[in-house]
């Protein structure tokens, strides 16, 4: 008489928390598809639930409810229990506890926000793909319509609409995707504007021209000729009829004035 499944065999590793499965697992290899062989798939899947939501927890908190995160291990399990082969000879949770994970991870893959989202947007994508996947789909792989989803979800068409937004905006792209139909491998890295210096020049500009208006107007015409006309300190001072080294005390003072009420605070 083969054992009860659920019956506990003595952990040998951290993953050995499941039943004692194999003796069902050889039944249903030998068994034809049926009823019968249903019901005891069932049971065997059911057996090892426990482990699978215990594999689901230690994934919560990164943003996915621990609630959702059981039912995609659940489905890992039944994705396991289906394609598991004993004659392989390796045990059902070396198999099972790889699946699962993978299950997992592929959830948070293909799932999971790239940006920060609100949390109520968060909760309406839920309950939309909770009603989506309930909701049989048309061969063609089309969603149900808003009104579909509205009413099984409990929402309205606006949040259902939200809702669908939001399962479409899971993934960032990369700054190096291709732009669809775009020729030469143009990116969206492409549509990206760079640092303009001239933007800089603009502002600093208008930030002294106040400065500019309120010097002498010796003061004025020398910084004029030295750094618009390009002239040298020399040829400052000859037409001036100054000495050069008062030309150079005369800029270096007009500036430290100019940079002290730029920087000035308020």
């Amino acid at each position: 008489m083969p054992p009860a499944i659920g019956t506990r065999r003595k952990p040998r590793h951290p993953h050995d928390d499941a039943p004692d499965t194999a003796a069902a697992f050889t039944r249903l290899a030998a068994m034809d598809p049926g009823p019968e062989r249903d019901r005891l798939r069932h049971e065997v899947v059911e057996a090892w639930m426990p482990m699978a939501a215990r594999l689901a927890r230690q994934f919560k908190g990164r943003g996915e409810s621990l609630e959702d995160l059981r039912q995609v291990a659940h489905l890992g399990l039944v994705k396991a229990v289906l394609r598991y082969d004993p004659a392989h000879g390796s045990a059902f949770e070396s198999y099972a506890v790889p699946t699962i994970t993978g299950e997992l991870k592929r959830h948070f893959r293909d799932h999971m926000w790239g940006v920060h989202v609100p949390r109520r947007v968060q909760e309406l994508r839920n309950r939309v793909r909770a009603a989506d996947h309930e909701l049989c789909r048309s061969p063609d792989g089309r969603r149900p319509g808003v009104e579909q989803l509205a009413e099984r979800s409990g929402l309205t068409p606006q949040e259902v609409r939200t809702g669908l937004e939001a399962l479409d905006s899971y993934a960032v792209l990369s700054l190096d995707a291709a732009i669809a139909d775009a020729e030469d491998g143009y990116s969206l890295l492409d549509t990206l504007g760079g640092h303009d210096q001239g933007y800089e020049r603009v502002v600093r500009r208008e930030a002294v021209r106040p400065c500019l208006r309120n010097l002498p107007e010796r003061e004025r015409s020398i910084l004029y000729m030295r750094y618009f006309r390009g002239m040298t300190q020399r040829g400052i001072a000859e037409q001036l009829g100054i000495s050069q080294m008062h030309v150079s005390r005369l800029l270096s003072r007009t500036c430290g004035r100019i940079r002290d009420e730029v920087e000035a605070p308020g």
